[in-house]
């Protein structure tokens, strides 16, 4: 194997080890909790550190690591839960829209580059198909019972108190990926 191959193995291998790190770093963020209906973490921080560390593809699957870890039972979401009771419950939609942010990511960093304002964009609009594919869900989940809401209760539940939290989360994201980068070059 030449130089070419070996620093190409290498590369992979860190791409590999640190997709692994960033599902670790999600699962952590997401222990850092303030439990309301639809519980306060760092969740959202650490998503987006990982989709713009790694770019789309690699921190996309570091999100479905995280995921399937708790599904298979590892105490990986917030209050230390696991299992498929917790994406098929309430919130689960807001978990699963994480993976719905990395696609859009994918996508757009795809056909318009990776460019700051690219980036920028990705992620407010992953972040509004999160929601919108959590709000949903929970009022699917809750539809035809005395918790029931409107789409515009549930935004003011689920949604809404979380809005400045979410978009400083990205900022520092943002800033935090930034100086990773340059270190780890």
């Amino acid at each position: 194997m030449g130089d070419t191959g070996r620093l190409r193995s290498v590369e992979k291998t860190k791409l590999m080890v640190m997709t692994a790190l960033m599902a670790v770093i999600i699962s952590v963020c997401s222990w850092i909790s303030i439990p309301l209906i639809v519980p306060f973490t760092l969740q959202t921080f650490a998503i987006f550190f990982a989709l713009i560390l790694l770019g789309g593809a690699y921190g996309t699957l570091s999100i479905c690591i995280y995921i399937l870890l708790g599904v298979i039972g590892i105490p990986v979401f917030s209050g230390f839960k696991s299992g498929a009771a917790v994406i098929v419950g309430p919130t689960g939609g807001y978990i699963v829209g994480f993976v719905f942010s990395g696609l859009l990511f994918i996508l757009m960093t795809k056909l318009f580059g990776d460019r700051k304002i690219i980036v920028i964009i990705s992620m407010v609009l992953g972040l509004l198909v999160c929601y919108l594919i959590g709000t949903l869900w929970f009022m699917y989940v809750y539809a035809g019972t005395e918790s029931a809401g409107s789409f515009g209760e549930v935004l003011s539940l689920c949604v809404i108190p979380f809005i400045i939290p979410d978009i400083c989360k990205m900022i520092l994201a943002y800033i935090m990926a930034g100086l990773v980068k340059k270190a780890i070059r």
